[in-house]
Parts: structure tokens; C-alpha cells; sequence
């Protein structure tokens, strides 16, 4: 049986998302979102990052708003945005099975 494209989220990809959650952006300052989110632990850079927008494009994840010269802007979709959350409950699972309640942890 033939793999889904884009079943698993690399962790580039899941934090595009995560960004663009937050609003309408360039891809430009969500990487910059990213390394600040991360405090410098996660880069993304210009190669990794137009390859991923230009699949989360072809998947409708992302859908351009706004082209000003060579600077375009995206926003998330439904699917994107549920693409997101799948990935957030697919991690949670793993630090359950991992024996790491985070949510607990977050509260203490």
C-alpha cells in the first residue's frame, strides 16, 4: 500500500505549521518565528523552507494571500491547521508511550 503524502510531518513541516497558525505571514518571517519559538534550536533555511511551503501548497495546506514582488504571503488552512493537530496528538502519543505525561508536567 502506497504511503500518504505528507502522513508524517518532518519537523521542519510541523513547525511551519505551528507558525502559520499564528497568522498570515512570508515564509521569511516564519523562519524567523521559528528560530525565536525555538530560541535558536530550530533553523530553517531557504532551501528547506521553499521546499516544504511549496508542498504544503500543492497539499493545500497553505494557500497564498498576498504576492508583493518576489515577497509572498500565506495563510494556513483547515486542512493545514488539522494536519497540525494530528501531528500534535501523534507526538502526545509517543510521550505517552514514552511514559512523559506533558501536560502534567506543564501544570506542576
Amino acid at each position: 500500500m502506497p504511503k500518504k503524502k505528507l502522513e508524517l510531518l518532518t519537523e521542519s513541516m510541523f513547525y511551519l505549521l505551528m507558525a502559520f497558525g499564528q497568522g498570515e505571514m512570508c515564509g521569511i518571517d516564519a523562519a524567523a518565528w521559528i528560530e525565536k519559538k525555538t530560541g535558536g534550536r530550530m533553523r530553517i533555511g531557504p532551501a528547506t523552507l521553499y521546499t516544504i511551503l511549496a508542498k504544503f501548497l500543492e497539499e493545500h495546506y497553505l494557500e497564498e494571500t498576498d504576492v508583493s514582488g518576489r515577497k509572498r504571503t500565506y495563510r494556513l488552512t483547515a486542512k493545514g491547521a488539522q494536519a497540525y493537530r494530528d501531528e500534535v496528538n501523534r507526538l502526545t502519543l509517543c510521550l505517552r508511550d514514552a511514559g512523559i505525561d506533558w501536560k502534567k508536567e506543564e501544570s506542576e
